[in-house]
């Protein structure tokens, strides 16, 4: 999470404003999406193209310009849980707030700006349109069925648009992005309560009965062990799926990606890169035209510089565990706290004879824990278990008394 959001944060973002876009779809629909891979990826397909679709419109520079010029650029979040722990597919799209327009090989940034709350209705009833139609389209719903859902006053589509970062708030965008990379549940939100695990949801839930009576509505979850292992299996994505996708000029094969993604380093950086001059057919942006200067391509005209033997460097995406937590909780974890200096790695012991001398001197248990045998299962049908408060008490049981098996199964055959 926090490497993913520093990682998107100072090398493919620009420094540009980003708007957060979420989709939410009917509780029928999500059924389909969270067991159909290629039913998810169409729907995000549908509301990338429907956001493409109002960035341009909303952009006033980009009303005379061919749209096959026009792109976007956007990482999607998919989401697979709710803040209760249940499934609840959707989306998460951290979109840059314009486009980009492509001009002889350079990019030029055009914002949109009178994104309102007309707006997000007008495409809101877009995506209930195009989706319910691709659903009848692939079979999964028919077409009665799809009249009777755009014709609900509360159809369970849900766009919200509310959270825009300015260019300058690089801090804000990393955090947006660490809760948009955010893991199903929160380690700081579980608890143990005598025999039951209590989890503190992010929001009011309510939980079915089983009388069918919608029950009351509670800030906490009240689980067993097995409950609680039962929920996070069902938010497993299926594997070989990935959890984010790009999109646009921030997609992989993008031929304008290195020219974007230029613009995440710092202005610093920036300027100590000797910049192009420009051709007289080519075309430039002043920094006051729009706000945000375009990144150009790097051509013969750059002074060459003699090679060097060096170490190859080290892959952006990866960062020391120690930089990670600075950057979330604003302390290094490296710092001496008795002196203030920094803190290095002066040896590996291994003799246990030093080892031990060690944690007698600073009062630590050298003696490692004892560790209980591991048992075999629980025979229930064999034996009276009492079911107590939300849980059930472990059968007293003889562990010499357990019946032998009907047949020898010798392990080291080869499945």
């Amino acid at each position: 999470m926090a490497e993913t959001a520093a990682h998107l944060c100072d090398h493919v973002f620009p420094r540009l404003p980003v708007r957060q876009w979420v989709l939410s779809v009917p509780k029928r629909l999500r059924y389909f999406m969270q067991r159909d891979g290629p039913v998810l990826a169409m729907v995000l397909r549908i509301f990338m193209r429907v956001i493409a679709q109002t960035l341009q419109t909303h952009c006033s520079g980009a009303a005379h310009v061919d749209k096959a010029n026009l792109h976007i650029g956007a990482v999607a979040f998919i989401h697979r849980f709710g803040s209760s722990l249940n499934e609840h597919v959707h989306f998460h799209v951290c979109v840059v707030d314009g486009v980009f327009e492509e001009v002889q090989g350079n990019v030029i940034f055009l914002p949109a700006c009178g994104i309102d709350v007309d707006t997000v209705a007008q495409v809101q009833a877009t995506l209930r349109r195009r989706i319910l139609r691709a659903f009848v389209g692939r079979g999964l719903l028919e077409s009665f069925e799809a009249k009777e859902m755009l014709g609900y006053s509360h159809s369970g589509f849900s766009v919200d648009v509310g959270v825009c970062i300015e260019a300058y708030d690089r801090v804000g965008l990393e955090r947006l992005l660490r809760y948009c990379a955010r893991p199903p549940f929160a380690m700081e939100r579980l608890r143990k309560a005598g025999s039951e695990l209590v989890y503190r949801c992010g929001k009011q839930h309510s939980e079915p009965r089983s009388d069918s009576i919608r029950g009351s509505k509670a800030d906490e979850l009240h689980l067993t062990p097995l409950e609680l292992i039962d929920r996070i299996a069902a938010l497993i994505p299926p594997p070989r799926t990935h959890r984010h996708r790009y999109f646009g000029v921030l997609a992989p094969n993008s031929p304008l990606r290195s020219a974007v993604t230029a613009m995440a380093a710092a202005p610093a950086q920036v300027a100590a890169v000797p910049a192009e001059p420009a051709s007289a057919g080519e075309c430039s942006q002043s920094p006051a035209q729009s706000g945000h200067a375009g990144a150009s391509a790097a051509g013969p005209a750059n002074t060459p510089e003699p090679k060097q033997a060096s170490a190859p460097p080290k892959r952006a995406a990866h960062y020391l565990w120690a930089v990670l937590i600075a950057r979330i909780y604003e302390v290094f974890p490296l710092v001496c706290p008795n002196c203030g200096g920094l803190m290095h790695i002066i040896a590996f012991i291994a003799h246990s004879a030093d080892i031990r001398q060690i944690l007698d001197h600073i009062g630590v248990d050298a003696e490692p824990p004892h560790i209980t045998p591991a048992r075999g299962p629980p025979l229930w049908d064999e034996c009276d278990a009492q079911a107590g408060e939300g849980s059930q008490i472990e059968p007293d049981w003889d562990l010499a008394a357990q019946p032998a098996p009907d047949f020898e199964a010798d392990q080291r055959i080869s499945w």
